[in-house]
């Protein structure tokens, strides 16, 4: 079997949408499972060295090198793998550019991941964090994916039970991090949409227009670029914190003092917007340095081009102390800061 080729000190800067330097101290690209039992048969032979899977380097902060090996996952595949009466079952590999994979459902003639459009990264990295926009979220129309234990070569398939999914959550992000390559995923499509529209900013730019998925999915790339910056122009990995959530009882007291904050009912909890809490504590558009939040968005962390992944941690760092001090509300980062210490 031929060995895959290994890269020493590989510069991460072009993989990774912040734009931070940071090096690999080995890395590869996977293009087929099939290649993985090469990364296994060196990773026998390094086995105290940690290995981080990579797909579009969306959704993370390098805040320091890369220790061990990056594994970049080029996995491609586009499929109509099956149908019924009411869906229609499409399989994309874990490489695939999401929206490039969202647009081209769209062309066969599918709906229901439109609302999902121009969210980057890759198809493989969107179960990790459950990813969602303008009402709608992977799990809504997720069937099944293909996984590989890369410790034993083990391949399973995921149930959407399986999967665990919650709010920017999934099994593969908290219980098990680390341990499974998604390989590929399988929507489930509906026949007859149902189009979610009424999710605030949508509905205006859809009036007079006549409902299909491609009019809504370019409403939804002409919102998302209204207010969220290109990471070819600026660095950043979009949304950095997630809507917390918080009990009826705090968010009551919330209320009291500040009647103006939004919050959307979710079962017993209630999500608040970050951004919103971001914003009321002066953060909207402030540079330290390099580092700084987006001046149209407050939830989004920038880099202006030579921040280091560490100071746009520790910008990170000083907006959750914030807004727990002044609305006592915690907030969570939403990207995987990559870090060996704590």
């Amino acid at each position: 079997m031929r060995r895959m080729k290994i890269y020493e000190h590989y510069p991460l800067k072009a993989l990774n949408t912040f734009g931070i330097e940071a090096q690999a101290r080995y890395f590869c690209s996977l293009h087929t499972l099939g290649g993985l039992k090469s990364v296994m048969l060196w990773r026998r032979e390094h086995p105290d060295l940690p290995v981080l899977f990579l797909g579009g380097g969306s959704n993370l902060l390098f805040v320091e090198d890369f220790p061990g090996i990056v594994v970049q996952v080029r996995l491609a595949e586009r499929k109509v793998i099956a149908e019924d009466p009411h869906y229609v079952y499409v399989r994309a590999g874990a490489g695939e550019n999401w929206h490039e994979f969202v647009r081209w459902t769209i062309e066969q003639g599918y709906a229901g991941l439109e609302n999902l459009s121009l969210i980057p990264g890759t198809v493989g990295a969107a179960p990790m964090q459950n990813i969602g926009a303008y009402g709608v979220e992977l799990k809504d129309h997720f069937y099944e994916l293909d996984a590989l234990d890369w410790r034993t070569a083990e391949l399973r398939k995921f149930s959407l039970d399986d999967c665990a999914f919650a709010y920017r959550d999934s099994h593969f992000k908290s219980v098990e991090p680390g341990r499974w390559l998604i390989g590929a995923v399988t929507f489930r499509l509906p026949k007859q949409p149902v189009w979610k529209t009424d999710y605030a900013g949508v509905s205006e730019h859809l009036v007079g227009k006549t409902l299909d998925a491609r009019t809504i999915s370019d409403a939804i790339v002409a919102i998302r670029q209204s207010k969220l910056p290109d990471p070819k122009v600026i660095g950043n990995a979009g949304s950095f914190f997630k809507n917390p959530l918080v009990a009826i009882e705090k968010f009551t007291a919330i209320k009291a003092k500040f009647p103006n904050c939004p919050a959307w009912p979710q079962e017993e909890q209630i999500k608040l917007s970050a951004g919103w809490l971001i914003d009321q504590c002066g953060w909207k558009g402030k540079r330290v340095g390099d580092a700084g939040t987006y001046d149209k968005h407050a939830l989004v962390l920038v880099n202006h081009g030579q921040a280091s992944g560490a100071e746009i941690w520790q910008l990170a760092q000083a907006i959750i102390a914030s807004v727990q001090e002044k609305f006592a509300v915690t907030l969570e980062a939403e990207p995987n800061v990559i870090r060996t210490t704590f």
